[in-house]
C-alpha cells in the first residue's frame, strides 16, 4: 500500500510537470496596471453598505485564461500572472491572500480549452454549486460586469454545472444555455477577452461568518428581477419549510414529528419541501406569506422576495455562525425572529442537531400568533 502511494505521488509530480513544461509557471502579480492585456474600469454606479466595503472593478484581460480545481481555487491568469484581485483561494475554507491560489506551485494541470469570443467568468470554487451562494454572490457578478459590459455582447458564460433553478435565473437575464462554458468539464480556459469581476461581499475570513455582511444592492437587484416572474399557485399564508428531504443532515429537528403534526393541526400551517417547487414558485410561496417557520438552511434564502412585516421564525443550532438571514431580514424589514438551540447530546445526534422541544416553539410562537 505504501509503495503504491509512492508511484501515485511520482506520477502526480510527473502529470504536474508535463503541464508546467505545456502552458509555463504562473507568477502572482502585484499590480495588474504593468500589464498590458488588462482594462480594469471602476464601477461607478453599485456602491456597497457594508463595512470596509473594497470598490468594484471589471477587467477585460485579452486571450485570458482562467483553471479551476473546482473545490478551492479559482485562478484568473493573464499571459503568465495570477490577477489577485479576481481569483479565488479558500484554505480549509477560509479565503487567503493570492499567495496560496494553488497554480503559483502547481501550475494548471488541466487540458486548456480556447473559446472564441468575450467569456465572463463568474466561478468561485465549490461554493459556487449551492442556492445561497449562487443568488447572492454569482449572479450579482453578472449585475456587476454589466455595469461596463453589456450582457447581449458577452458570448460565453463560465459557471459551474448548472442545476435546472440556475437555468431557471439565467433565462430571466437572457442567458441561454448555448452560452454556458460548464467549468466543471472544462477546467482550463482561454478566451480571446476574458471579463472577471470583484466578488460582491467576500473578502476575508471565513465564508459562513462573513456570510451576514450582505450589501443591500444585491439583496434589492436580486429581488427586483426576479419578483416580476413568481408563478402563483395554491399557497398557504403559513409556511412551514420542511428539510428532511435535503441531501444535508446538518439543520434536521430531532422533534420532527411533533412539531410537524402541530404546527399543521394546531395553527394552520402547510409543510413545503422546497425542492418539489420551480425557482418562480419559491418566489411566489415566500412573497405570499405571512408567517415561515422552518430550521436554518439555504431555503432561507427566499427571504429576499419576502413583503415587509412578513413574520420569520427561524430556528438553527447556537453553533452556527450564519446570520445572513437576519442581514435580509433587515434589509427587507422582516419581522425576523431567530431561536438559537443548545448543543445536542451525543444520544440524539441520529435523529438531528436542532433540539427543539413544543413548549420552546409554543413559546416562540405566541410572538407571532
Amino acid at each position: 500500500m505504501k509503495f503504491k502511494k509512492v508511484l501515485q505521488l511520482y506520477f502526480k509530480k510527473i502529470f504536474h510537470l508535463l503541464f508546467k513544461v505545456l502552458y509555463g509557471t504562473v507568477q502572482n502579480s502585484c499590480n495588474v496596471n504593468d500589464i498590458q492585456s488588462i482594462e480594469r474600469k471602476k464601477i461607478i454606479n453599485i456602491k456597497s453598505d457594508i463595512k470596509n466595503v473594497k470598490d468594484y472593478y471589471t477587467y477585460k484581460i485579452k486571450n485570458g485564461r482562467v483553471y479551476t480545481d473546482y473545490i478551492e481555487n479559482v485562478s484568473i491568469i493573464s499571459e503568465k500572472n495570477l490577477i489577485g484581485e479576481v481569483s479565488y483561494q479558500q484554505v480549509a475554507g477560509e479565503l487567503r491572500d493570492p499567495s496560496y491560489n494553488v497554480v503559483l506551485k502547481k501550475g494548471t494541470p488541466a487540458v486548456k480549452k480556447k473559446f472564441k469570443g468575450r467569456v465572463l467568468t463568474i466561478v468561485q470554487g465549490a461554493s459556487g454549486n449551492t442556492y445561497g451562494h449562487w443568488l447572492l454572490e454569482m449572479l450579482p457578478k453578472i449585475k456587476i460586469c454589466s455595469e461596463h459590459y453589456a450582457i447581449k455582447d458577452i458570448d460565453y458564460f463560465y459557471t459551474p454545472n448548472l442545476t435546472t433553478f440556475q437555468k431557471e435565473t439565467l433565462s430571466v437575464l437572457n442567458i441561454d444555455t448555448s452560452k454556458i462554458i460548464n467549468s466543471e468539464k472544462y477546467r482550463h480556459i482561454e478566451a480571446d477577452e476574458l471579463l472577471a469581476v470583484v466578488h460582491p461581499s467576500y473578502y476575508k475570513g471565513f465564508i459562513l461568518e462573513e456570510f451576514k455582511y450582505q450589501p443591500r444592492w444585491v439583496v434589492e437587484w436580486i429581488r427586483n428581477t426576479y419578483l416580476p416572474y413568481a408563478k402563483s399557485f395554491e399557497a398557504n399564508k403559513r409556511v412551514y419549510l420542511d428539510r428532511t428531504d435535503s441531501v444535508n443532515n446538518h439543520c434536521q429537528f430531532i422533534q420532527e414529528r411533533e412539531i410537524s403534526e402541530y404546527l399543521i393541526k394546531e395553527k394552520g400551517f402547510v409543510k413545503y419541501q422546497l425542492t418539489k417547487l420551480s425557482f418562480f414558485e419559491k418566489i411566489f410561496l415566500f412573497n405570499n406569506a405571512e408567517i415561515i417557520f422552518g430550521a436554518h438552511g439555504s431555503g432561507f434564502m427566499n427571504l429576499t422576495f419576502c413583503k415587509p412585516q412578513t413574520k420569520i421564525i427561524e430556528v438553527m443550532p447556537v453553533s452556527n455562525p450564519n446570520k445572513v438571514c437576519k442581514r435580509i431580514s433587515e434589509i427587507n424589514n422582516l419581522n425576523y425572529r431567530l431561536v438559537e438551540t443548545k448543543k445536542v447530546d451525543e444520544n440524539k445526534k441520529n435523529l438531528g442537531d436542532i433540539d427543539l422541544s413544543l413548549s420552546e416553539l409554543k413559546e416562540n410562537l405566541k410572538y407571532f400568533i
